[in-house]
């Protein structure tokens, strides 16, 4: 299938092209049709890293009326990474089409800022639900003639706490705009928000698991001690010579040791974790993706919303307590059609739990040395 065959116009398909998009993925495949003839609501339900940005951004931007400048879109995300990920996504599609104005709010940045920045026509916002909430509450954003919210990442507001703020921005536009959903896992407390504010003829896609499983990421475990982790990882990243990815702990207390341990190694190592203020997080990102960082050791609450081109490993350095945490995590590797290596480094008792994750993922593991 291509772009124009799903029914894309040949300026958005310009766009995508120039950006290197040619074949769409399982998600795009089956959303895009759907939510370019229908006016409504939608649950999509795909792993991190299979392209939801452009399966919905691409049918959001065919619906915008570029001559009118008041807000007709809106996106939520969980973190402010993901947000300005994709109104830059959004900004590069429209390369060849109208003017369409995408702005981007979140908490972090002086809200006068923001202000300032939307007293401009934007036909878009993408936002975190917090931010959001404040610049309503200001009356600066006036969201009552939107036509379509979409949350992305929709599980990830919930496991950040963001219930109340999306219940709020839900109820304040029922009844007049389609809601567009998609999430990599649907929990029961994402239920709970489908069943009150998503219609209940919304069309549903689920990409099925062993499609979205992503095939292009090696899965593979060590058994050792606790105490040779550490010998292990710079055994691993010996081999990986320039390679360029993530280490991920459980806890903040682990990823600030661990990161220590190998500064004092001489790794080009960035930290992210839950109590950074967003200017440190800000800084580190940017020598990650400026490449000046060779490797980030980060708590799973702190990686969320990161995309990072051409990462070729994942780390687990201690695994997870939920499944979902590990598809999240090995979701940072192998995107866009790359290949890349997803590594638990466990210890004998974890060995059920890489069983666990094999039968509930239908991914395979291979046991290395």
């Amino acid at each position: 299938m291509t772009f124009k065959e799903l029914g894309v116009s040949d300026e958005l398909n310009k766009g995508l092209l120039e950006m290197g998009i040619a074949v769409p993925t399982k998600i795009q495949e089956q959303a895009i049709p759907l939510l370019l003839k229908n006016q409504t609501d939608f649950v999509g339900k795909a792993q991190t890293g299979t392209g939801k940005t452009a399966a919905f951004g691409i049918p959001l931007l065919s619906q915008i009326d570029a001559q009118k400048n008041h807000t007709q879109a809106l996106i939520l995300a969980p973190t402010r990474e993901l947000g300005q990920q994709i109104a830059k996504q959004l900004f590069k599609f429209t390369k060849y089409t109208d003017k369409i104005f995408t702005e981007s709010v979140y908490g972090g940045e002086k809200i006068e800022k923001q202000i300032s920045r939307l007293s401009r026509p934007t036909q878009i916002i993408v936002a975190t639900p917090g931010r959001l909430i404040d610049l309503i509450e200001r009356k600066v954003v006036d969201i009552s003639n939107i036509k379509t919210i979409v949350l992305d990442e929709a599980d990830e507001m919930l496991s950040m706490g963001f219930k109340k703020d999306l219940t709020t921005i839900l109820s304040k536009t029922k009844g007049r705009r389609n809601v567009w959903l998609f999430s990599a896992t649907i929990p029961s407390s994402l239920d709970e928000i489908i069943n009150t504010y998503v219609n209940q003829h919304a069309l549903r896609v689920s990409i099925d698991k062993s499609d979205a499983v992503n095939k292009g990421i090696n899965h593979q475990f060590v058994v050792g001690e606790e105490v040779n982790k550490l010998d292990t990882l710079t055994y691993f990243l010996k081999s990986e010579k320039g390679g360029r990815g993530i280490v991920f702990t459980k806890t903040k207390a682990a990823a600030r040791t661990l990161s220590k341990q190998l500064k004092a190694k001489n790794y080009d190592v960035g930290l992210l974790e839950g109590e950074m203020t967003q200017k440190e997080r800000d800084k580190v990102m940017r020598a990650f993706r400026n490449k000046t960082l060779q490797l980030l050791v980060s708590t799973d609450v702190a990686a969320r919303g990161i995309d990072v081109a051409n990462l070729s490993f994942v780390i687990h350095y201690q695994l997870p307590d939920q499944i979902e945490y590990y598809t999240h995590r090995s979701g940072r590797t192998a995107r866009a059609g790359k290949t890349g290596i997803s590594l638990a480094l466990i210890t004998k008792p974890e060995i059920k739990v890489i069983r666990e994750l094999e039968k509930q993922l239908g991914i395979k593991f291979l046991q290395i040395r």
